[in-house]
């Protein structure tokens, strides 16, 4: 249990921040002041942690998992402390900054250490938990957020994660085994750099879509991903010719990595769909608060809990991944395309049918999509790909919420003189989440269909079975 504990305390340390996070944010702006600048407190956090994350994967792929997870760890405690500390929205972004800069080396590593410290047998088990690990932190997080906010204050969001922070590093430090990683040269100075502007000025643009009422032509949206792609075809140039890539390109020609980071990349659609704009319906529609949303949210998030740890299980039992992946998109349509009756007087019980048809269809995609992506390559790659899965969900939880922003503001501003203005809030959560959902999960069925039906187990001596035995 220690061992679990180490190896996904991480992942849980990061999820609860950023969900607390967002219940607090409303009454943040409020105290500190400067509204304007509401969204970079999020988009700060995004560009370090989305940025770093291939570069810890790479990186522990080299130089080993323990020391590059604690440095992590170490990165997000200050940056948790400094933002509970801070007097303005500038000094919060900047803290947020640097609390991002840990955060990237949460969730993959944790990722990446499943399948160095536990035999294959096992493995696929344990990676069930990773999705209750995700939703555990989805259920308590709003909550928590919500009462910290309305009984004490909202600086206990960011002190929160002090005494469990400290207690992970008392427990990676005593029960975690060091692994070698395979070594390295230099590091990739220019391609981290290249990938680093790349990234910062696609997420930019992004967030920059519909402040102000900019559209994708608006200079601030335009201009930053329009120089994000040419930022990246030099990356790719510059990968290629590196000696020691931060994120190998040859690792591409395997048809199961590619279609499972696609896969990743729209099945966030669906996730983004659920767990932003439901809370999105429960409160501007229905008028309930930020905790009391967070509750009403439990149908999807305890269904993602049973779907994930259903996939571990008959992914040990079996030894196979592509069957029970290709079936979890036909829930997420079902339960997506249901959503199109939300309205003011939709029936809880019906709703919490088709939250837990979504659910049951994203616990899957969770557990199951880390098994394949790590199974499709070579051991000394598994950081960098668990990394590369995280990094394209960021992305597409991103690309969606831009894509999906305008749609509703769009149909918040058409109805809302016609039929008032919590009507106009349901009526766009009837229209997004479906177009989201179904969109993105058509879309992840047919790179499934066409991913090769690979058995899990491989063979011969996996990376950390001998420590492991020692541990």
């Amino acid at each position: 249990m220690l061992l679990i504990l180490a190896v996904l305390g991480g992942m849980f340390l990061a999820m609860l921040d950023q969900t607390i996070v967002g219940t607090a944010l409303p009454q943040i702006t409020a105290e500190l002041g400067g509204t304007d600048l509401y969204t970079w407190v999020v988009t700060a956090y995004l560009l370090t942690s989305t940025v770093t994350v291939p570069l810890y994967g790479r990186l522990s792929d080299q130089h080993g998992r323990k020391p590059l997870l604690l440095i992590g760890v170490v990165l997000f405690l200050v940056g948790s402390a400094l933002c509970g500390l801070a007097q303005d929205m500038p000094q919060l972004i900047a803290f947020r900054a640097l609390q991002g800069l840990g955060a990237g080396a949460l969730l993959p590593l944790s990722l990446a250490l499943i399948i160095d410290l536990f035999p294959p047998e096992r493995s696929a088990r344990v990676q069930g938990s990773v999705g209750g690990v995700m939703a555990l932190s989805y259920l308590a997080g709003p909550f928590l957020g919500g009462l910290f906010t309305d009984h004490a204050s909202w600086r206990w969001a960011f002190y929160v994660n002090v005494p469990i922070g400290i207690a992970l590093i008392a427990i990676i430090a005593w029960r975690l085994p060091y692994l070698k990683g395979t070594g390295g040269g230099k590091p990739d100075y220019l391609g981290i750099a290249v990938f680093t502007v790349a990234i910062s000025a696609l997420l930019i643009g992004l967030t920059e879509k519909g402040v102000d009422g900019n559209t994708w032509t608006a200079p601030a949206v335009a201009g930053p991903i329009l120089g994000a792609l040419v930022a990246l075809v030099a990356f790719v140039l510059v990968e290629r010719r590196a000696e020691h890539p931060i994120m190998p390109l040859h690792l591409f020609a395997d048809r199961t990595y590619t279609l499972v980071n696609l896969t990743s990349f729209f099945t966030a659609f669906c996730m983004y769909a659920g767990v932003v704009f439901l809370p999105r319906y429960f409160q501007e529609a229905l008028g309930a608060s930020a905790t009391d949303s967070g509750l009403r949210i439990y149908p999807l998030m305890l269904a993602m809990v049973i779907g994930s740890a259903a996939m571990g299980a008959l992914i040990s039992r079996s030894g196979r991944y592509k069957p029970y992946l290709v079936g979890a998109p036909f829930l997420l349509v079902v339960g997506s395309l249901l959503c199109a009756n939300l309205g003011l007087g939709t029936s809880s019980l019906a709703l919490a049918a088709w939250m837990a048809l979504i659910g049951l269809g994203m616990g899957p995609m969770l557990s199951g999509l880390t098994v394949a992506v790590q199974t499709s390559v070579a051991p000394q790659h598994i950081g960098t790909a668990s990394a590369n899965l995280t990094f394209f969900r960021q992305i597409g939880g991103s690309v969606a919420l831009a894509i999906a922003g305008t749609a509703y503001g769009s149909v918040v501003a058409a109805d809302a003189p016609l039929h008032g203005l919590r009507a106009a809030h349901a009526s766009a959560a009837a229209t997004v989440i479906p177009w989201l959902g179904v969109s993105g999960a058509l879309i992840a069925l047919v790179a499934l269909l066409a991913l090769p039906n690979r058995a899990v187990l491989r063979n011969g001596p996996r990376p950390g079975a001998e420590a492991m035995a020692a541990a």
